[in-house]
């Protein structure tokens, strides 16, 4: 049975590490998600700006130069957002207790519903105070997040973190470490699911392929088609991939092993879930609502 389990692949964590003056530098691999996403989302976002035939009367909502500006507005709101996301949605209690740790981002613990939200925040300021359509700009964000997404959970995987539930199929992976081992009744070692690729494929490669299908063929000439997609496709994804992903330790108990906040029964909804159902609900909405107006809207 064990023969088909896979063993973690051994890559560090940390690329590489530069000693600068009695400090130690390490450049990680999450880190470097980050970075390639920013930058990535950076170069996609000037593309589309720049064709005007993806716009209602080949007119684009904004610059080239104003999409460098907002990305600088992008990013306080994916770190901020996501730091409070994570404080809030899932370590409260210990985060009272120790405020001082609360932007101590470098401990780890991110959340994405929090950075998302904390980049729509973001991008609505931007686009009042600049008079740009805000669902237009909201769809170019839309379109390139899941690149992010998807370079973030293959981080998540090189690191050993956010991985599933035990498993004994046939592309089980034997995660190091303790807590990964700490399950019973599951053979020698406890094989999981590798939920992190399951999530870059969904969230990740899926998910940015059908944005940029969609866009190529008008997305754009009806804002919010976009942002609409993405909501759905990112709720749908994370709350079908999080029936594998082992949910996170302050929720598991003996009675509740599968570490449900909800429970119905038998059944019942991970945090992971709690936040997603509510993102493909309203997608579905705004899609509704892009596809059965009139016409295409002006940018």
């Amino acid at each position: 049975m064990f023969a088909a389990i896979l063993s973690f692949p051994d890559v560090s964590p940390e690329i590489f590490t530069l000693e600068l003056g009695g400090f130690a530098f390490a450049l990680r691999w999450y880190a470097l998600a980050y970075i390639a996403g920013i930058v990535g989302g950076w170069w996609m976002s000037r593309w589309v700006v720049s064709q005007p035939r993806l716009w209602a009367n080949d007119t684009p909502p904004m610059t080239r130069q104003q999409v460098e500006d907002v990305m600088t507005w992008i990013v306080l709101g994916i770190v901020l957002g996501g730091r409070l996301g994570y404080v809030i949605f899932y370590q409260p209690v210990y985060y009272l207790q120790n405020p001082s740790e609360i932007l101590a981002v470098w401990q780890g613990g991110m959340s994405f519903h929090g950075g998302a939200a904390g980049t729509a925040i973001a991008v609505t300021v931007y686009a009042w105070r600049h008079g740009i359509p805000m669902l237009s700009i909201l769809d170019i964000a839309s379109l390139v997040a899941p690149l992010g997404l998807g370079l973030g959970r293959l981080a998540n995987f090189i690191n050993a973190e956010l991985w599933g539930r035990p498993w004994d199929g046939p592309w089980a992976v034997i995660f190091p470490g303790g807590a990964a081992q700490a399950c019973a009744n599951v053979g020698e070692f406890c094989a999981r699911h590798p939920s992190q690729l399951y999530e870059a494929i969904l969230e990740g490669a899926i998910l940015l392929g059908a944005l940029w299908w969609v866009a190529l063929r008008g997305g754009f000439k009806r804002p919010g088609l976009l942002l609409g997609i993405f909501l759905a496709g990112y709720g749908a994804a994370r709350t079908f991939v999080e029936h594998f992903r082992q949910a996170d330790a302050q929720y598991i108990t003996e009675a509740n092993p599968l570490g449900h906040v909800v429970r119905l029964g038998e059944a019942g909804l991970t945090m992971g879930q709690l936040l997603s159902l509510p993102m493909l609900v309203v997608g579905l909405a705004v899609i509704a609502w892009a596809l059965t107006r009139t016409r295409p809207a002006r940018a």
